[in-house]
């Protein structure tokens, strides 16, 4: 097929699948693509996001995947452009979110030629599904759910020569999906319900109808999603006694468990394992527990065993207490003061790292927040650029994101910004998670760990004519976010220096499990 003919066919059969989002970064090799697009979107048939980077257009795109749990199409030129999809790929994939990377390629004969921008292109982006063609694909049976790679051939001339209205006609195809059958099982009175960040791809509202049918514990790495989870889990269970006592029958886990040691451990623990996780099918191949199921299933249980429900609630009302109580300034109490004055209907994006681990043991429990983040493979690249492409889906969003992930993305800035986003930046110099792992101390640490940046960050934000504010208490939080102006807003969050916040959340641990154990008999 000639290359507009080839274009034309690709995005006119997006169309009709319902897709209306389509992410571009500027090359020649796609200009087939792209030229189609401005004449879908000049029908009013496609929005077009324009993002001068492949990798930020990536992340970008799966921000607004995210958000709409729609197909997002991404598209770049060939050589190292496709290359640079890599990262968001992969987290679309362990993320099971709705990506097309499309890339433009030139034609077959000319691989391993020497021909100028050509490689190896049909599967760089493993372990995508990958398709590769210089002709027309049947895209209602590739595009089933979770990320696809197509790479599209393309060759001279690269313009079109006709005036052909091949939009004409166009008309939505009516999805056909049918509702998934569910297992029954049968789970003990003493059991705990435990939830990862990314919930497996479930719904809040499915996972609390579930949870309010088991009438367990809940243990919630996005507390900020269900205000009736045990708050602060990850800390008091950290102690192997208070695991000990907690313990239960049955633990049934939603999604993956990425945070936190102490909440693997008291998995590892349960008498039986339940895991619910659709990706277990396709891409957690090798994941084992007594049970593995793919869809919420109906259970059967005996009456609730109340006073286990209430040792589980005391043990979290004492930890709750003594976090209240905790006057020295540090990160966590800045991610407290944030998370719990946000306002209702507002998305946060919370960064990988210590912001996201802070949150999952010290937040207090609530709803009325959107919350998204990048649990694939947790890196911390792209992440600004994914909570533009959320925040492109909200009236106002939040990002919560620490100093290095903030450089290691800033490229992010340099594109058109209209989205209504303020980003909090947690700022300790470095990689203060390190401080906080058993490789804290080990010789040449602050070299290849704590990796100090001693850049200003404000003026690098400044250099962008975009605003920016610093703050250093929770009265200087609830007023910015209480008085936040309209587009993008940078708030810089002083904290203290890594050592310290490692000796504050060691001894906020300790005196935890200290009230902890007296509030559940134990001491």
């Amino acid at each position: 097929m000639s290359a507009t003919d080839l274009a034309r066919s690709t995005i006119r059969q997006l169309l009709e699948l319902g897709i209306s989002d389509f992410v571009i970064s500027p090359g020649s090799r796609n200009a087939p693509l792209t030229i189609a697009l401005v004449e879908a979107s000049n029908r009013g048939l496609a929005d077009l996001h324009t993002r001068l980077d492949e990798r930020g257009a990536a992340f970008y795109a799966l921000g607004v995947a995210k958000a709409t749990n729609e197909y997002v199409v991404v598209i770049c030129t060939s050589g190292t452009a496709v290359a640079n999809f890599h990262p968001a790929a992969l987290e679309a994939y362990h993320s099971d979110i709705k990506v097309l990377f499309l890339t433009a390629d030139r034609p077959a004969e000319l691989r391993a030629t020497g021909s100028n921008q050509t490689t190896l292109q049909n599967g760089i982006l493993a372990p995508l599904e990958n398709f590769d063609a210089n002709h027309a694909l049947d895209l209602s049976h590739i595009l089933t759910g979770g990320p696809v790679h197509i790479n599209l051939q393309f060759t001279e001339p690269l313009l079109p020569s006709d005036t052909t209205d091949w939009l004409v006609g166009i008309k939505q195809i009516e999805s056909d999906e049918e509702p998934l059958s569910k297992t029954t099982i049968e789970v003990t009175p003493q059991g705990v319900l435990i939830v990862g960040h990314d919930r497996a791809g479930f719904s809040v509202e499915e996972i609390t109808e579930f949870a309010e049918i088991l009438d367990w514990p809940l243990i919630a790495e996005d507390p900020l999603s269900f205000p009736d989870a045990i708050a602060h889990a990850s800390i008091f269970l950290a102690d192997g006694d208070i695991r000990s006592v907690l313990g239960s029958g049955d633990v049934i886990v939603i999604g993956r468990t990425t945070l936190s040691r102490s909440i693997n451990s008291f998995i590892s623990e349960a008498d039986r394992l339940i895991v619910i996780d659709p990706r277990t099918e396709f891409v957690d191949t090798n994941r084992t527990a007594d049970l593995v199921l793919t869809n919420i299933p109906h259970v059967t249980k005996a009456s609730t065993d109340q006073s286990f429900i209430e040792s589980w609630r005391a043990a979290s009302k004492s930890a709750a207490c003594v976090i209240a109580a905790t006057q020295s300034w540090s990160e966590r109490i800045a991610l407290r003061a944030i998370t719990s004055e946000l306002p209702d209907g507002a998305a946060l994006f919370v960064g990988s790292s210590r912001p996201i681990r802070d949150i999952e043991g010290c937040a207090t429990p609530r709803t009325g927040l959107a919350v998204f983040a990048n649990r694939g493979l947790a890196g911390i690249d792209g992440n600004i650029a994914t909570s533009f492409g959320i925040a492109s889906r909200f009236e106002r969003s939040y990002a919560i994101l620490g100093d290095l992930t903030f450089l290691h993305d800033i490229s992010a800035l340099a594109n058109p910004i209209t989205e209504n986003l303020t980003l909090f930046i947690i700022d300790n110099n470095g990689g203060g998670i390190f401080s906080t792992l058993p490789q804290a101390g080990v010789d040449g640490f602050e070299a290849i760990f704590g990796t100090p940046h001693n850049l200003d960050i404000e003026s690098i934000i400044a250099g962008f004519k975009l605003p920016v504010v610093r703050v250093k208490t929770p009265s200087d939080i609830q007023q910015v976010i209480a008085h936040q102006s309209e587009g993008v807003n940078f708030v810089i969050v002083e904290v203290p220096d890594r050592e310290q916040n490692a000796a504050q959340l060691k001894k906020l641990y300790q005196s935890v499990a200290s009230a902890v154990r007296i509030g559940i008999n134990l001491a």
